[in-house]
């Protein structure tokens, strides 16, 4: 089961039946949408992708899903999972535009990656961002992310794959490399 987890100022937990509004509402807007999988999706879609986390994800106990919260109203979404692209857990974190440059995918991200080291016992962690999101491979970057490899995607664009390996002094306190 996906545990909670708390920053300085956010509040990761699962997913509840009441926060499907607002995950349509997030995944709805295309600033968001466009740097997510494949892109903007219908809001069909969204609603049956809100639905798997609960049928699939959570009843299955795939991987750990969040609703991003922030003086409890949600204004993200987070994931650590395996993934195919690298053979280890990516991870996977989108916040709404209002809260952009605020610090908080920095802090989100670092909390991902710590809980990725500290509970999960991995030694990297990856993220697959497209090359043209130039604000999240800002933030991974001062996080400690390095880049690895590109991968040239069917519609042209460029999809960077970036790592960070577990070293000395990372830990739950503050997700930094040591």
């Amino acid at each position: 089961m996906t545990p909670t987890l708390r920053t300085e100022r956010l509040l990761l937990e699962p997913y509840v039946p009441e926060d499907e509004e607002a995950f349509v509402a997030l995944f709805q807007d295309r600033r968001v949408s466009r740097w997510m999988g494949d892109g903007p999706a219908t809001e069909a879609e969204d609603r049956a992708l809100f639905g798997r986390i609960f049928t699939k994800v959570y009843a299955g106990d795939l991987f750990d899903v969040w609703a991003v919260r922030r003086d409890g109203v949600l204004i993200g979404h987070a994931e650590i999972k395996p993934t195919d692209v690298v053979q280890g857990h990516e991870i996977i974190y989108a916040l709404a535009p209002d809260v952009w440059g605020s610090g908080l995918g920095r802090e989100l991200a670092e909390a991902i990656v710590a809980y990725g080291f500290d509970t999960l016992g991995l030694t990297e962690v990856y993220a697959t961002v497209a090359a043209a999101n130039g604000a999240s491979l800002a933030v991974l970057d001062r996080i400690g992310f390095e880049h690895v490899r590109d991968i040239a995607e069917d519609d042209g664009g460029i999809t960077r794959v970036l790592t960070r390996r577990r070293g000395p002094g990372v830990g739950s306190s503050d997700g930094r490399r040591g």
